[in-house]
């Protein structure tokens, strides 16, 4: 039954991450799904790839007793000043919801005592010090280039469909110029890929330095591009951008001189320092690493490939869509621009397999399995076909020290198969919908048989696993 003394307890929460697609909603699910369990009223925004659904208001932010932050990305906290923030990985929410809950209606409780033995007007600093609560969260670096990478993702995602789609033409089809397949190619990779590194750079640099960051991250990031540092350029470049203002804006300028400061000031002198580090001192050497990665993937022995493949496929089962999953991700993804295609193949296959490989086993040993799982398994079909690796994280929340090595096994074994087939994939997204349109990948039938091999040995080793371990054993 629900806490009688929690009714009256109002929460708000926000929910983000970088792609936008399953963890944002499933994170929100869980909070809503604890919350009835637990007596609270919650009202959850999603931050996902639609936008801002179910936005808090003014009013609303204002009643909340406190506030849950579950997110990847970098999530605009100034708008709850003053209020309690609980600030948890998106994996904590879906995994542990109630526990976050508890957490904000441990500090909502407090709050009035609190705010009792608080001086009056305390400085903003030691306001906001006090009042956030963070668990396990992302942050630092890594966050910064997670929010880079979520709005560089539907850059991508456009970006290589339309030339997967100019592909379908013909490989050469996009030599002829004014024809269909010519103007797929200059949308695809004549705009949309060339934007995806300045826009990585520019919004790594916002999530450190917010709006100033901008300007200078997005020139580093077009720099890199320009001479050939790619997107280790374009990431290095939102860095420097992003420190380097968060560093003039700290900077005491008399009140008079402020706005020119930050209106003239910062944008000039940020532009001009990234750019002169870029094209002087850092933009030369990364693309010479860039140069030497492509030659070692183009020239990689049997053996090297299946390593590689081996490390891309165990990541990409390993959080299902979190941080190393979208480092696997992101590295591939990166290499598409710089025309290597082999990396990006193992990485949707081995994303695919998880989800697929236990609707697999739901499928063929029910027994092993709640009603809840089968389920799931259903959906996991859809999910893992359109390569939503997340569609896993329903076996993996309930059965994690048997579902994740069963997974990671049978991805990593998914990512050796497709690189040492030397198999390549054009397209950064799409699953099963983006392999059946020609050229899109070099060997169809083929990549079609890697994932089916992933999905069956997934599916394999989850009923052994369950069958043969007891999952107080697992857990002990």
């Amino acid at each position: 039954m629900p806490d009688e003394e929690n009714r009256k307890i109002k929460i708000a929460a926000t929910t983000a991450c970088p792609t936008g697609i399953a963890h944002t909603y499933m994170a929100a699910e869980a909070l809503e799904k604890a919350a009835r369990e637990l007596g609270v009223e919650i009202k959850v925004e999603t931050q996902g790839a639609r936008g801002t659904e179910s936005q808090l208001s003014e009013k609303d932010i204002e009643e909340a007793d406190a506030v849950i932050v579950a997110a990847a990305t970098k999530v605009d906290l100034s708008r709850f000043e003053g209020k309690p923030i609980v600030e948890v990985p998106l994996q904590e929410a879906i995994k542990n919801a109630k526990e976050v809950l508890l957490k904000a209606i441990e500090l909502a409780k407090e709050e009035p005592t609190r705010r009792k033995e608080q001086p009056a007007n305390p400085p903003k600093k030691t306001r906001e010090s006090h009042d956030i609560i963070q668990v396990n969260a992302v942050s630092g670096a890594y966050r910064h280039l997670l929010t880079g990478v979520s709005f560089m993702i539907p850059f991508v995602v456009a970006g290589g469909v339309l030339i997967a789609l100019s592909f379908a033409f013909g490989i050469h089809a996009f030599e002829k110029e004014g024809t269909l397949a010519w103007a797929l190619m200059k949308m695809g990779g004549g705009a949309a890929f060339k934007l995806f590194v300045p826009v990585l750079a520019g919004y790594i640099a916002y999530s450190i330095a917010d709006k100033p960051g901008l300007a200078p991250g997005m020139v580093g990031g077009f720099l890199a591009v320009d001479m050939g540092a790619g997107f280790l350029g374009g990431i290095v470049a939102g860095y420097i951008a992003g420190y380097l203002v968060e560093y003039m804006k700290k900077v005491e300028i008399p009140d008079l001189l402020s706005g020119v400061y930050t209106i003239f000031v910062i944008p000039l002198t940020s532009v001009f320092v990234v750019g002169v580090l870029m094209i002087y001192i850092i933009g030369n050497p990364i693309s010479s690493v860039e140069a030497s990665l492509r030659t070692w993937l183009s020239t990689v022995s049997t053996a090297g490939a299946i390593t590689f493949g081996l490390i891309l496929g165990a990541m990409m089962a390993f959080d299902m869509g979190g941080p190393v999953n979208k480092a696997a991700y992101t590295f591939a993804v990166g290499l598409l621009g710089e025309g290597i295609y082999t990396p990006m193949a193992a990485v949707m296959a081995a994303g695919m397999t998880p989800p697929l490989g236990l609707a697999l086993a739901t499928t063929l040993k029910k027994e092993l399995f709640t009603e809840e799982e089968i389920e799931a398994g259903r959906a996991a079909w859809i999910l893992g076909i359109s390569f939503i690796t997340e569609g896993a994280i329903p076996f993996a929340a309930a059965d994690p020290f048997r579902v994740i090595p069963s997974i990671m096994t049978g991805s990593a074994i998914t990512g050796a198969l497709s690189m040492a087939l030397n198999l390549e994939l054009r397209a950064p997204h799409g699953g099963i919908f983006a392999i059946i349109l020609p050229n899109v990948v070099n060997h169809p039938i083929t990549y079609l048989g890697v994932i089916a091999i992933g999905t069956i040995i997934t599916a394999l080793v989850v009923i052994a696993v369950k069958r043969y371990t007891r999952r107080e054993v697992a857990f002990a």
